[in-house]
């Protein structure tokens, strides 16, 4: 038997075409190379496999095109007959991970082929698929690029081989739902105890039975005097002067922006623009009180509804956005806010 045969799909950011401003490069396949990650990847393949070639696409292009673009790469990848499809990894990055889970997805699914992928467990793309096809869990970012090469080249072998795939806590993947039986050299009291111990300890243990954590937030008592409270517009929709001063990036954002609205009555296209990936900029760019509407607070202002507008607004990105990031921005801003005297916060989105 010679080598397995991989295909090895990645945006153009990995295969070094460009950043935000390349996201709209359309599907290429290229013959017998492996490009980014895809070096690392066969080089951990050793003797056993070898990328036979790498499908690039924009990230903005595949989720702008996901029917026609999809098409298009599974008839490359059928016409290529791989023994296993790697996508990725994508790691926190929003559009590129829901591409690769589409196509991964799609593979196994239409073509038969195994096929696995990579991500932060917080990217769009874990939800979306991660009960579709084995996903290996990453970190945040490029930074943890050797040790997702480490998890996802002996996963892809397995799967080639058609080898029997073990516990998500055993190969490093995403938990699926899928429960896998092996054997503990401890018995079920014995693990118990020593969690038990570990807890008091004040020590760190992992339970065998993690429970879903729900973020439940408790609604403030309703706004008792409207017409005598400050109001705030806050937005995760990307809204930010013209030319994005602060560079907030269009995709997991590494912070916020804080802008001054002092007699603006509303959001014209000169001055105000979006920085926000994943979503057709032309309307919110056209009309951004279309996510951030000043010109209606503006209104309600005049005729009383609301005692002032506050002088600014706070804004972000949610495209990709860890949540631990948004929450750390939103601890920040809110103590802004409470020493600004503002009585009522509007949050908007996409």
């Amino acid at each position: 038997m010679g080598k397995i045969k991989v295909v090895h799909y990645i945006n153009q950011f990995f295969a070094n075409i460009g950043g935000e401003e390349k996201a709209d490069y359309p599907a290429e396949l290229r013959k017998g190379e492996f490009v980014g990650p895809g070096m690392a990847l066969n080089q951990a393949f050793g003797d056993e496999a070898e990328i036979i070639a790498t499908i690039i696409c924009g990230d903005s292009y595949f989720n702008e095109n996901i029917e026609t673009t999809k098409a298009q790469i599974l008839e490359w990848v059928k016409e290529l007959a791989p023994d296993v499809f790697i996508a990725g990894p994508a790691f926190n990055a929003g559009r590129y991970g829901v591409a690769c889970g589409t196509m991964a997805a799609a593979v196994k699914e239409e073509l038969g082929i195994p096929a696995l992928t990579g991500m932060y467990e917080e990217n769009p793309g874990a939800d979306m698929f991660k009960n579709n096809v084995y996903m290996i869990a990453t970190k945040n970012s490029a930074a943890g690029m050797r040790d997702a090469v480490k998890k996802i080249a002996p996963l892809a072998l397995k799967l080639a081989k058609g080898e029997k795939i073990g516990a998500s806590c055993e190969e490093g993947y995403l938990p699926n739902g899928v429960r896998v039986n092996f054997f503990e050299e401890k018995r079920g009291s014995e693990r118990a105890v020593d969690m038990l111990i570990k807890k008091l300890a004040g020590k760190p243990f992992v339970t065998e039975y993690p429970m879903p954590d729900f973020d439940r937030v408790e609604p403030n008592p309703a706004v008792k005097d409207l017409a005598h409270t400050k109001v705030a517009l806050v937005t995760s929709g990307g809204i930010v002067p013209k030319g994005n001063p602060d560079h907030i990036e269009s995709s997991s954002a590494s912070h916020y922006g804080e802008y001054d609205i002092t007699g603006v009555m509303n959001l014209d296209e000169a001055t105000y623009e979006t920085a926000h990936g994943g979503y057709d900029p032309v309307y919110a760019n056209a009309d951004a009180d279309r996510v951030l509407p000043v010109d209606v607070m503006r209104d309600l202002e005049k005729e009383g509804v609301i005692g002032e507008l506050h002088t600014k607004f706070y804004t972000t990105v949610g495209n990709g956005t860890a949540v631990a990031s948004a929450k750390a921005f939103a601890a920040e801003y809110a103590q802004k806010l409470v020493a600004d005297g503002v009585g009522a916060v509007i949050l908007t989105s996409t």
